[in-house]
C-alpha cells in the first residue's frame, strides 16, 4: 500500500501560502516606500527573496499582488451559515460585519493600505468592476445556498447593495486614515440600507 500523499501535500500548502504572504508583505512595504506605479516586479520578488519566475507562479500580474486576498471564502461560509429565517439583508449584514471585525483584528493596516492603493490607482481602480462583478456573484450564491434555493433578481439586488454599502464603508475607513473604526462603518452602512437612522453623535 503507497504512502498517503496527505501530509506532504498539506506541508506544500503551507509553505506556498507562507511564500505567497510574503511576497504581499514585501510588495505593500515597497509600494507604500516608493510608490505603486515605481515598483517594479523583479523589485517585490528580490525583497521577498525568491525568483521572478516564484513571484508569477503565485500571482500573474503586479495588480494581482494588491487584489488577491483569502477573504472571500471567508466571507461566503459565514453567509451561508446564518439562520435561514433570517433576511436576505440581515444575513448579509451579520455575516459581512463578523468577517470584517475578523479581518480588521488580524490584516488591519495591510487591508488599510491594500484599499488605499486600490482606491487612489488608476490601474487598479480600473478593475474594481470586473472584480466587485465577481464577489457579487458569489454574494449571491452563498445567500441562495442558505434556503437551497436558485438566484433571482433580488438576490442579485440585495447582493449588489450589500457590496456596495461594504465598499463605501471601507472608502469612508481609508478617507479617515483608518482612524475610525471599520467594523462599525461597516454596521452604519447597513442600518442606512435597512432604512435605520444612525446614532447620533456628538462634536
Amino acid at each position: 500500500m503507497a504512502p498517503s500523499p496527505t501530509a506532504p501535500k498539506g506541508l506544500r500548502e503551507r509553505k506556498k501560502a507562507q511564500t505567497r504572504h510574503n511576497i504581499q508583505e514585501q510588495a505593500l512595504k515597497l509600494f507604500l516606500s516608493q510608490g505603486y506605479e515605481n515598483t517594479t516586479v523583479e523589485q517585490i520578488a528580490a525583497a521577498a527573496g525568491v525568483s521572478h519566475m516564484t513571484f508569477f507562479r503565485h500571482f500573474p500580474t503586479k495588480e494581482a499582488v494588491v487584489e488577491t486576498d483569502d477573504y472571500d471564502p471567508l466571507i461566503v461560509q459565514l453567509i451561508t451559515q446564518r439562520p435561514a429565517e433570517e433576511s436576505p439583508l440581515t444575513a448579509l449584514h451579520h455575516a459581512l460585519t463578523q468577517a470584517l471585525s475578523a479581518i480588521y483584528e488580524t490584516d488591519k493596516e495591510a487591508l488599510l493600505v491594500r484599499t488605499r492603493l486600490v482606491l487612489k490607482t488608476p490601474a487598479l481602480r480600473a478593475r474594481v468592476w470586473e472584480n466587485q462583478y465577481a464577489t457579487e456573484q458569489m454574494f449571491a450564491e452563498a445567500l441562495a445556498a442558505r434556503t437551497d434555493s436558485t438566484v433571482t433578481l433580488n438576490t442579485r439586488v440585495l447582493a449588489a447593495a450589500s457590496l456596495a454599502a461594504l465598499t463605501t464603508a471601507l472608502t469612508h475607513w481609508v478617507d479617515s486614515d483608518g482612524n475610525q473604526h471599520l467594523p462599525t462603518l461597516v454596521d452604519q452602512a447597513f442600518q442606512a440600507l435597512h432604512g435605520q437612522a444612525p446614532p447620533a453623535t456628538t462634536s
